[in-house]
């Protein structure tokens, strides 16, 4: 149907400040529009988690190509037949065992060398990400996550493009990695804000468990586009997932509504007549009536209504030892909601907040050094294609999307997240120690093995970066101050960063001495991991324990 002057003229009325594709589909679909008033709000909140789930799926898409890359830029050229061409022109066979290789990797450094392109990316991503959450609160979202998936594609791309024009500097190879690094920090405070605009702070774990798995779909993708090409022309490994960041970019230019009063949709609160809230991130100051404003009206309300309730209440304060992380929702007896920024000093004094960011740092540096390496241990481990090897190193992640619903689901039924991670690091460390040791014998037994690693070291990863970051950014202390859920955030997350940039590194330097040693290095990580949480576990244990002595009292 031809968009006629009058349905312009509706398209522009209905949502003016709207993004051109919601305007189109508002003028060209009447029955549509008509059919979903009712269900507006609901239509707009399933498109802000589908966009955000394939926006973050396109970030790391493109970020694993260079693990899977990485087998053919340096490994032994002995056994490879030579390509007709490459006869025709140089005439004898050359004898050594890097005539294959991609320059500048066909030395005995390359290990190294290829370490630094991991560390140039994960460093400048590491120290990017706090300016970048400081910028994505002051901007228009839409076109921050836009432009950094363009430019994100563009990047990826150019490293491809290394082979087509036949670059062999590393410093370009380092710069493309860097400046990659610092356009991927628009995801992650990107995505985040956007839902908490829309949803509030309705955060649960399992919620952000399978909403989380958008990091290992996105890394699933990106090794089997990167394997598919790997050995033919690894130069695509690049230039496709970076082509399809540029084209999701482009859909999110034009649907992606970042802020929910542009389209009008408004959610009422409680039982006050004209009462609405909008759905902002909490900033109570810019968006009125906030979730916790919404949660003490509504508890007041009920104790009025209620003596028995009121006692209950009362009651339960005075004898439970309420958790150092509960959020104050619901509380009644508290003092006015503090609408100023936190420092990183006043974040940091929160109870948890350095215990989780250390751990987070170790958990992160595992996650990030299999991310990197795994597929050429696997292929230097087995007899294994380096097509296989990728294909194969996708089961990680897999059992990284279980171990992130797994953890998010204990978590919320127990309420002992450091407990839950605590358990799961526990496990991980000999998990890993086996497969090391006996993920060679077979390819079931490497199957099973990888799988189960994914799901212990990933959960604990997951539930750190999303739940307990949203819970520690609520705490009593805060006193319903929005504003510290991102600079909680930026700390735990910026802090896990910098060991995922350090991670690869090592394991870069570790390699050229056995690849025992690298898996040595993770489970010595895994540990610490598991020791900085142990006091807050035992706290939660013997928070858990009061409690049920309480009731059968």
């Amino acid at each position: 149907m031809p968009v006629t002057r009058t349905r312009w003229r509706i398209m522009n009325t209905n949502y003016p400040k709207a993004p051109l594709g919601i305007r189109l589909v508002t003028a060209l679909s009447g029955k549509l529009c008509s059919r979903w008033q009712a269900n507006r709000l609901l239509w707009f909140k399933c498109s802000i988690l589908t966009l955000t789930y394939l926006a973050y799926m396109c970030y790391h898409m493109t970020r694993k190509p260079i693990s899977v890359v990485k087998s053919v830029l340096h490994r032994n050229c002995s056994g490879l037949q030579l390509p007709p061409e490459f006869v025709h022109n140089m005439g004898e066979p050359p004898n050594d065992s890097t005539w294959c290789d991609y320059p500048p990797f066909d030395g005995p450094d390359s290990a190294a060398l290829l370490g630094s392109l991991d560390s140039s990316f994960l460093f400048s991503y590491a120290i990017a990400m706090f300016f970048s959450g400081f910028i994505a609160e002051r901007v228009s979202l839409r076109y921050f996550l836009s432009l950094g998936m363009l430019f994100s594609g563009i990047f990826c791309y150019l490293f491809g493009v290394a082979k087509v024009y036949d670059i062999h500097s590393m410093a370009y190879f380092v710069f493309v990695q860097a400046m990659a690094g610092i356009c991927q920090t628009t995801g992650w405070p990107g995505v985040v804000t956007i839902v908490g605009r829309w949803f509030g702070k309705s955060k649960r774990g399992l919620i952000f468990g399978i909403w989380n798995s958008h990091t290992s779909i996105g890394n699933i993708l990106g090794s089997l586009i990167a394997a598919h090409y790997v050995e033919s022309d690894w130069s695509m490994s690049f230039i496709v997932p970076g082509f399809l960041m540029g084209v999701f970019g482009f859909i999110m230019f034009l649907f992606l509504v970042d802020r929910p009063e542009i389209v009008d949709c408004q959610e009422k609160v409680g039982d006050r007549p004209g009462g609405y809230k909008r759905l902002e991130e909490g900033k109570t100051g810019e968006s009125g009536d906030s979730d916790v404003d919404e949660a003490v009206g509504s508890s007041i309300s009920s104790e009025q209504e209620n003596p028995s309730l009121r006692s209950l209440h009362g009651s339960f304060h005075s004898n439970v030892d309420v958790n150092e992380r509960t959020p104050i929702i619901g509380s009644i007896n508290r003092t006015p909601v503090n609408h100023a920024a936190i420092g990183f000093a006043g974040a940091l004094k929160i109870p948890g907040v350095i215990e989780f960011s250390l751990s987070l740092f170790f958990s992160k540096l595992v996650s990030y050094t299999f991310l990197y390496w795994l597929p050429l241990y696997i292929q230097s481990s087995t007899t294994l294609s380096p097509e296989l090897s990728a294909d194969l190193s996708t089961l990680f992640d897999i059992g990284g999307i279980v171990g992130a619903i797994a953890a998010g689901l204990i978590s919320d039924s127990t309420g002992m997240s450091a407990t839950t991670c605590t358990g799961m690091l526990l496990l991980a460390a000999p998990t890993l120690l086996v497969y090391q040791r006996f993920g060679a014998i077979s390819l079931s037994f490497n199957i099973c093995l990888l799988f189960l690693a994914g799901v212990l070291v990933n959960g604990p990863y997951a539930l750190i970066t999303t739940s307990v970051s949203a819970e520690l950014g609520q705490h009593s202390s805060l006193n319903g101050n929005a504003k510290a859920l991102a600079t909680v955030t930026a700390i735990i997350d910026g802090t896990g960063s910098i060991g995922a940039a350090v991670g690869p590194l090592f394991a870069g330097l570790v390699s050229s001495s056995g690849w025992q040693n690298v898996f040595y290095m993770l489970i010595l990580s895994d540990i610490l991991a598991l020791l900085l949480l142990l006091r807050l576990a035992g706290r939660e244990i013997t928070r858990r324990v009061r409690r049920r002595n309480i009731r059968i009292e």
